[in-house]
This record gives structure tokens, sequence and C-alpha cells, in this order.
């Protein structure tokens, strides 16, 4: 009995283990069906994921619904935004509410998150994707709700969210985001529990950073009003960094874009430390160990409506008195730290926000640095009442402030300067009623660091201000083995500072040696251009994002450098401008000598369009350059012309070319397009596969080694293929004309039309052309023969092992063709030509025929005689005549040739 319960029990068993594990797959196509019904009736966006994921052992006895590598892209404006990623979201489900209409959801966890909510100018915000809630229509028609909410924890891991609002000028980003909460969700009101860890948090608004990659703690608890959708929270443990702050008030939300908030937030005891935690290089340099004193206190609030039009009112206050601060291993403290901070905005008008710092006092040494600020209606029109005066000697930096590991610093900065007034003052060229003034100097600066160990210097530096511009008066420095100085002005650097317009203005630089290898860190030795820029590359792509030109620049750099040193490239002479506007960086009239020639390169890149997918054109005109210098200094002619490894020589070409970068910055092969022409003025083909191949099948060994001079042709490329238009060359007594195309890929598809003297196919090609020439000899037919034979080669496969199609018997049976058609056209030539000669003297015996019977005849009538003393010539004499003729022209078209 014991031993049947136990069969039956581990029956019953299997039977559940193995529903267990059935059904998730019997209900995984209704799930998966469910979830992209339920997606599409709510969300307006590009909604894609690799996998749902369904299990009963994960969240036991619940259903578990993951969707793996989920990612909600943008649509129109937005289309190129990535809303939300994921690497899992994983939902438990109770079971048998799949059964039925209502599925309820008790847990849900999001591991690794991306989020970047964006706000354009126009205030259109990209997470407003939710289509027109019907659920209240449903209910009303008598239609069941597809879900029941029964929500009571929910998780978010390593979290990523990035916010910028530009019609505000505000931006959040916030890194390694750890969040929990829990509570019951099916009450009306009840209280959520939560945790939040982040490892860096940054704010940005109005161009001041308020927090720069903090960290924050917080457990707080909030009360839930479901009804009215508000949070009421009170928290005494808010920690940024090593500042601790009390804060409470509540969050409402009105509808999917408008949010009401009343906060407030004050540290009851602070001291100086925790204000220095807010200082990143402070915070990351031993922070525990530091002696500190000093009082500090930071308090402030924001309430309000936010919406796309209405931001809250908000007010901050900082205070420190008497600071002071020292690296228990550093011999010198920085002391005397005074500063200020009221940031004040009443109503949330952004053009009424005000930011002063009526005081900064810092002392090092005994050598004071003060400094003040004024800013009002930033917006409109903004005013700045601003000063700094002081004197720092970088190279006692080290003394006060804990430097990274191998940095050397050192150097003189004096400034004194000031500016007050409007900014409109200066955009209508009101100087008179903007005071600007001071200057700002730097001599003897030098910095290395464990990455960079080779220090850049400035000699001299000073830049003088005044109502209308920035002067840089003077630069005088170097890098390496380059020494530089440049000139030039800056025309609205506070625009630029305060309302994000165009910073305006030109440089002047030169240079006399530029080394990339040094300065991008690369050695030159024994490495090719070509293969550091796909490193290069490489390296870019690993942070999955392209340079992006800034939106607000409008420079221009006028360059001259005496000799630019990259990997196998050396040029010298080297001038042309860099232009810098409208998200777009253009090269203009760069020209430089090099590779045994001249260049001439202009080009444009551009994140205009797109930050992810930059555009760029170029054109270059190269004048006499050395083919193999040239093929191992560019990779794209490497890509164009890969023939030109195996050429020796001096070349010419002109090119126009545009497409599309990776985030990696190598270009899309498939978006090229362009155009040009190469002319190769004098040079030698050797040791290239598809030539070698040739002669080796024609055995000649003439094809082993070509010489080309000045061959011309024209090329363009798309799709990534490299079209060349037909050019002529000739090897000796053997004429080519060479037509076709090759891939990026190096694959080939090129068509030779070969011209080849008799001479060179061989005794038994010869033999048979010989024979035909004999045959049509033996019948009386003087034969002019073909010395040439025309051979059509097909060239496939790829550059190194090239594939050739070709027909040599052919094209000797079309050499014969050729003979047979050339007898039979000269013995029809003849024999129409002895027609024609019969003819015409059938006509003149005939008329002489004519003439002589009337003569004879007058003769006759008349009694005459013969006056000449010659026999009258009588109509017999005239036919024999006409007999004689006929008998000479036969007799000449087929009288054999004799042997001579």
């Amino acid at each position: 009995m014991l031993k049947k319960t136990l069969k039956i029990t581990g029956i019953i068993l299997l039977v559940l283990v193995a529903t267990a594990v059935a059904i998730p797959f019997f209900f995984k196509g209704k799930i998966t069906r469910l979830i992209k019904e339920q997606i599409n009736k709510n969300i307006a966006a590009k909604v894609d994921f690799s996998d749902v994921d369904l299990s009963l052992f994960r969240n036991f006895p619940r259903l578990s619904v993951a969707l793996d590598s989920l990612r909600v892209t943008g649509i129109d404006e937005f289309s190129e935004d990535t809303l939300v990623s994921a690497q899992r979201i994983n939902v438990a489900l109770d079971l048998f509410s799949v059964f039925g209409s209502e599925m309820k959801i008790h847990s849900i966890r999001v591991d690794h998150p991306r989020v970047h909510a964006i706000v354009h100018k126009n205030g259109h915000a990209n997470w407003n994707i939710t289509l027109p809630d019907t659920a209240a229509a449903a209910t009303a028609s008598g239609a069941s709700k597809p879900f029941k909410m029964a929500l009571q924890q929910y998780a978010v891991t390593d979290g990523y969210v990035s916010y910028k609002d530009d019609s505000s000028h505000m931006s959040c980003e916030i890194s390694g985001l750890n969040h929990s909460g829990k509570g019951d969700f099916t009450s009306d009101e009840f209280v959520l529990q939560t945790s939040t860890q982040t490892a860096a948090l940054s704010f940005n608004y109005g161009g001041i950073p308020y927090l720069i990659r903090t960290r924050a703690n917080v457990g707080a608890d909030f009360q839930i009003d479901n009804k009215i959708n508000k949070y009421t929270f009170k928290v005494d443990d808010l920690t940024i960094n090593d500042l601790k702050l009390h804060t409470e008030g509540f969050f409402q939300l009105v509808n999917d874009s408008t949010y009401d908030m009343d906060i407030r937030f004050n540290g009851p005891s602070l001291d100086f430390k925790s204000i220095l935690s807010l200082v990143p290089a402070m915070y990351s340099k031993d922070f525990a160990g530091i002696k500190t004193s000093g009082q500090a206190s930071l308090a402030g609030s924001v309430k309000g409506r936010y919406d796309s039009k209405h931001i809250p009112a908000y007010h901050v206050d900082l205070e420190v008195k008497n600071g002071f601060f020292q690296y228990p291993d550093l011999p010198k403290p920085v002391k005397n730290i005074n500063l200020v901070v009221k940031t004040d905005n009443p109503d949330g008008v952004t053009d009424h926000t005000v930011v002063e710092i009526p005081q900064g006092h810092i002392e090092m040494e005994e050598t004071p640095f003060d400094f003040r600020m004024l800013l009002k209606t930033p917006v409109s029109d903004p005013y700045i009442d601003a000063a700094a005066k002081g004197r720092l000697d970088l190279a006692k930096v080290a003394q006060f402030v804990k430097l990274e590991a191998g940095t050397r610093l050192a150097g003189v900065l004096n400034a004194d300067m000031h500016v007050r007034g409007n900014l409109s003052a200066v955009q209508k060229q009101q100087y008179e009623k903007f005071d600007a003034g001071g200057t700002l100097g730097l001599t003897g600066f030098s910095y290395a660091s464990t990455p960079y160990p080779t220090p850049i210097s400035i000699e001299d530096l000073l830049l003088t201000f005044n109502p209308k511009n920035v002067t840089l008066n003077e630069l005088k420095g170097g890098y390496g083995k380059t020494h530089f100085e440049a000139g030039g002005v800056l025309n609205n650097l506070l625009a630029y500072m305060l309302q994000h317009q165009p910073l305006d203005g030109s440089l002047n630089v030169k240079a006399d040696l530029v080394d990339l290898d040094q300065l991008m860190g690369t050695t030159g030795a024994g490495g090719s251009t070509a293969v550091k820029t796909d490193t290069a590359a490489a390296h870019t792509g690993a942070t999955g994002e392209a340079f992006a030109v800034p939106a607000n620049i409008n420079f221009t750099l006028h360059a001259g450098v005496d000799q630019i040193h990259y990997g196998n490239l050396d040029l010298r002479q080297v001038s042309g401008n860099l232009r810098i506007a409208d998200e777009t960086v253009k090269l203009e009239n760069v020209r430089a000598e090099g590779l045994d020639g001249l260049m001439v390169l202009n080009g444009a890149y551009s994140t205009k369009i797109s930050k992810k997918t930059p555009v760029f054109a170029m054109s270059y005109d190269l004048q006499k350059l050395d083919v193999q210098k040239t093929f191992y200094a560019f990779n794209s002619v490497q890509k164009l012309m890969p023939a030109g490894k195996y050429i020796a020589g001096k070349f010419s070409s002109r090119l126009t070319m545009d497409g599309v970068l990776g985030s990696d910055m190598k270009p899309d092969l498939k978006t090229l397009n362009g155009n040009g022409t190469v002319l190769l003025v004098d040079g030698a083909l050797k040791d290239f596969a598809p030539t070698d191949k040739l002669a080796q099948a024609l055995h000649l060994d003439q094809l082993k080694d070509i010489p080309v001079k000045d061959i011309k042709t024209a090329f363009s490329f798309k799709n990534g293929r490299v079209i060349v238009d037909p050019f002529h060359v000739k090897v000796k007594d053997i004429d080519m004309e060479v037509g076709g195309s090759h891939g990026f890929d190096q694959t080939l598809d090129y068509d030779v039309a070969m011209k080849l003297p008799r001479s060179l196919l061989g005794g038994q090609a010869n033999n048979v052309v010989n024979d035909l020439v004999a045959k049509a000899g033996s019948k009386g037919v003087n034969v002019k023969m073909n010395d040439q034979v025309a051979l059509p080669v097909k060239v496939g496969g790829t550059m190194t092992s090239p594939v050739l199609k070709m027909d040599l018997k052919s094209a000797l049976a079309g050499t014969a063709d050729g003979l047979k058609q050339q007898a039979t056209d000269l013995v029809k030539a003849r024999v129409d030509s002895a027609k024609q000669q019969l003819k015409d003297t059938a006509q003149a015996v005939g008329k002489q025929a004519l003439k002589d019977a009337g003569t004879a005849l007058k003769n006759q009538l008349l009694g005459n005689k013969d006056t000449t003393g010659k026999k009258s010539e009588t109509l017999d004499d005239t036919k024999k005549k006409a007999q004689d003729a006929g008998k000479g022209l036969l007799n000449g078209l087929f009288n054999k040739k004799k042997a001579g």
C-alpha cells in the first residue's frame, strides 16, 4: 500500500513539474500577442524587443513574463532618439488571471534601463507617446478592463536617466541608479516605502551647474493618494556626497505633462566639509582625511507648477564662513574661504531669475583671490556685473590641493578684469553703455600628467577685455616638438556664456612642426597611417558616439604649419582655413607639399542632421604624387585605387565624394558617392596578380612588368563599387583597352580587349593563319594578312586571387574567318573590276566601230581617198581590237601568279 501511494505521489509530482514546464510554452503565444496588442493600442512609438521569456519557477507560484532587449524609439521629430531601452523587464503575474479577461500584475523589475527624456525648444517632449485613453469608453459600453493592477513592489537596477529641456535650459543626468519601492497599489491611499541610490547626479539650470557628479542616497516614505495623484513625503536623511539635508513637501501629478510641487530643504547643522564634498575633484581625493574648519548653511525651496510653459518658483541660499581645508600629507592649507551665493526666482518666470555672488574670497599662502558676480534678466536682456582680481602661482597649487599622481603644474596667473552692463548694448554696438576692461595673463605655464607625459607649455598668454570683444594679444607656447604662436579675437563671449548664442571669432595660428602621432598618442615608427586611423576609429567607436560639432560655435582658424608628420605622411608648407559653424567643420583650400607632389584639400564634416551618423564631403586635387607613398598614406586611395600598391611611379588625381559615417567614425561604404579622374604620369605595374596570371595564361612575359605613362581615365563610385571608364594601355606591341569596376571588398569585374601580334602567339597559332593564307594564294588570290589577333578577356575574382575568362581558339577562328572573308572580298573586287573594264572597253570599241563605219560609208559615197598615207581601218579591224581587249582582261584576271 505504501509503495503504491509513493508511486502515485511521484506520478502526481512529475505531472505537476511537467505542467509547470509546459504551461509557459502553451501560453507564450497568447501573452506575446497580448503584449504587442496593448503596446500598439497605447503607444505611438517604435517598440521592439528580442524575446519574451516565460517561467513558473522564477517567481513561483506566479507566472514570470520577461521582455529582453526592450527599445522604445520616438517618431517624427524624435525618430532618431531612443526614449527607453532596458536589458530586461521582468513582470510577475497571477497565473490564473492569464485564463480570464483580467491580468493581475504583482511585481515589476527593470534591469539596466536607459532613459533619454528630451524637450525641444518648441516645447515638444519625446515621452508624449501615449494614445488617447479608451478605457472609460470601453467601461461605459460594458467591456471589461484588460488589466487589473495588483502591484506590490517594483525595482530598478543600474539605471541611467538623462533629462534635457532646451525650452528652459535645464538638464539632469543620473547614472548608477538603484531604486525600489513597496506598497499596496491596489489601495487608494497607502504608504510607499522607497530606497534610492545614485552613483553620479548632475543638475544644470540656466548654464549654472548646481550639482556635478554627486552621490545621493535617500530612504523615503511617501504618503500616496491615488484619488488626486498626490505624493507627500518627509525625509530626514537625504545624503548628497557628505552633505545631509532635511527635506519635506509634496509632488502632485495633474496630468501626463503637468506637475504641482512644494518642496523645502535645509541643512540644520552643516560644516564647511559637507559643502566641500559637493566639489567632485575634492570628494574623490582622500576626502575622509582632509582637515577642515568653518561654518556653512544651505537652504532652498521649489514651489509651483511645472509644464511646457511654466516652471516652479525656486530659491537657494548658500553661505560659507572662514572655510579652511588641508590635506594631511600636504604642507600648506587653503584658508579664509568666504562665499555667499544667492539664487532666486520668485514666480517661475525664467527672466526673473537673479543669481548673485556678492563676495568670494580665497587665500593660498597669503595670496588672495577675490571675485563677485550679479546676473539679472538672463533671457530678455542679460545684465551682468562681475569682477575678478588676484594672482595665483600654479607651481604652489600642489602644496594646497592634491593633484593626480604624476601631474606637474607651473606658471603664474594674473587676473584683473571687470564687466558691467546689459548685453543688448554690445549687440547694438552701443559700447559707451557697456563697461568692460582688464587683462588676464599667464606666463611660464607648464602642465604634464601620467596620461599626457609630454608637457604643454605657454610662454606668454595675454587676453585683453574691452566692450567690443576679447582680444588674444599674444600666445606663444609649445607641445613636444611643436612651437606655435597665435592671435585673434572673440566677438561675443558674453552672449555665448549667457544666452547660448554662437561664439564668434577668428584665430591665426603658426607652427613649425605638428607631430600628429604624438598628439594622438600613437607611435610613428613602423606603422602606417591607415592602420592607425582604423585603430583610432575603433577607440572612438568604443564610446558608441561620434564627435558632435557644437551648435553654438562660429569660429574660423587660419593656420600655417611648416611641417606635419603623421605615420608615413610628411607634409610641408601646409596652409588653409578651418571653419566651425552651423554644427559643421569645414576645411577650406588646405594646401600642402608632400608625397613628392602637391595637394589641395577641401572638405566638411557635419552632425547637424544626425549626431549618431555624421555626414561628410571632401574633394582633393593631387598633382604628381608618388603612387605607393600615397597608397600607404591614405585609406581612401587603398579603396579607390587598390592597384596602386603595385605601381611604382607618379600620378595626378582629382576626386569629389560624400557619404555617411558610423558612430565609430568609419565611412559606411554603401553610402559613398563620388567621381574623379586619375592620370598615371610615369611608372610601372609590377607583381600585380591579374596581369601576372594573364601573362602566364598567354605565355607573354611582357605582361609581368607593364610600363605606364600618360594613362588617364575617369572613375565614379556608388554602392560600394568603383566604376572605371575604359582606358588604353600599350605594352610594346600589345594594345589593351581596359574598363570595368572593383569593389571596396577588392572584388574585380573588368573587361580587357587585347590586340596581340601573331608573332607573339606561338607556332601552332601562326601555322593556322599561314595555312589559310597559302590556300588563298593557291587560288590566285593575293591576301593581305592581318598581323593582329583580337582577344577579349574577362577578369573576375579578387585583387589577390583573380579569375580570368578568355577563348584563344575562338579568337584565332575569328582571325581565320577574317582571312576567308578577305579572300572572298578580294575575288569579288577583281571580278567587279574586270566587268567594269569589259563594259568600258565594249563601249569604247562600239563607239570606234560606229565611227569607222561612218567614215568608210562616207568615203565610198563621195569617192574620197585616204590622205594619211595609211590604210583606213575597216570594220573588221575594229572587231579584232575588241576581241583582243576582252582576251587581255580575262587573262589578267585568271592567270596564276608565278612563284617568285
